[in-house]
């Protein structure tokens, strides 16, 4: 199997060496950029597999590169981001970044997400007609659902919005980004409607609705669907 390369950039130079380290170890090759036009240039001329990128750079700021290179390619990112920045996290995830990590971050945890990314991937190269997988089964052709045997009887919407978040478990969406997945629009009133949506499949899907196993609350975000355990 061919190494994956993985773009990282962030000014601060520990954060860089502390996230190189432990993606080295891992078996991953690593680049560095500490701005943002270099972090283009970079992404450009070397075609990583995946980035991870901070929001605060100097020279063009995270958002502004995920913008650009969204329009040019469909590489995956993972946004670096303060605690705080609900709002920059959302924004992030609307211009079309995969994930993120709140600083201070476990340089484990990045590169576990890092994997998942990269084998989300992987898996969506041919889109199929069934999605299986954490005991759910969805045969999309006939607008059937299983969980665990167990035949689910779901509305359309219900069932559009499933096959949205199955079909990339692990990915968290917001809530726009559901509403065009369904063909809905975009507005908060509507963006809202999701959660009801959410709350009704969750009452069909999940053995303690409670406690939801499959479709899993990101808060301040939105939602993602639970990836399998290795």
């Amino acid at each position: 199997m061919a190494v994956k390369t993985v773009l990282v950039v962030d000014d601060e130079p520990r954060i860089v060496e502390l996230a190189r380290d432990y993606l080295e170890h891992a078996g991953f090759a690593v680049l560095t950029a500490v701005d943002g036009p270099s972090a283009l240039k970079a992404a450009r001329a070397r075609k990583p597999d995946i980035l991870v990128l901070d929001l605060g750079l100097p020279g063009m700021d995270g958002l502004d590169v995920a913008r650009t290179l969204r329009r040019e390619s469909s590489v995956p990112i993972v946004m670096l981001t303060a605690r705080d920045d609900e709002l920059d996290r959302v924004l992030g995830l609307e211009i079309g970044a995969d994930d993120y990590v709140t600083k201070p971050f476990s340089p484990r945890e990045l590169v576990a997400r890092v994997r998942a990314i990269l084998r989300r991937v992987d898996r969506e190269t041919e889109p199929s007609d069934r999605i299986e997988g954490s005991g759910v089964s969805i045969d999309i052709a006939r607008m059937r659902v299983e969980v665990e045997g167990r035949t689910v009887e779901l509305t359309p919407t219900e069932f559009q919005l499933l096959v949205a978040l199955a079909r990339q478990p692990g990915r968290i969406f917001t809530r726009s980004q559901l509403l065009d997945a369904i063909h809905g629009l975009a507005f908060e009133t509507y963006e809202r409607a999701i959660d009801a949506h959410v709350k009704n499949l969750r009452r069909k899907l999940e053995p303690d609705p409670s406690r939801p196993r499959y479709v899993q609350t990101v808060y301040g975000v939105g939602y993602r669907f639970a990836e399998e355990q290795e």
